[in-house]
């Protein structure tokens, strides 16, 4: 989905995860806003994040990588 990537809620909120977090499966990782409408980005296994690869606020396509988590 393509779309523009926000790392936290609104601007003044702490991102949703960082390096090194520990995720649970479905947990809320960002939002990607696409034609005004938020989808939460959720992850796909229980895991840890080793890479965010995105910028936030930044455009994204379709086959961008977003984030690298490790699954455990």
């Amino acid at each position: 989905m393509s779309g523009v990537f926000y790392r936290s809620s609104a601007p003044d909120e702490p991102p949703y995860v960082e390096e090194g977090d520990i995720v649970k499966k479905k947990q809320v990782l960002a939002l990607l806003e696409t034609m005004k409408v938020f989808q939460k980005i959720k992850s796909p296994v229980n895991g840890k994040i080793v890479k965010i690869v995105a910028e936030n606020e930044s455009a994204l396509k379709d086959e961008d990588l977003i984030f690298v988590v490790e699954a455990t």
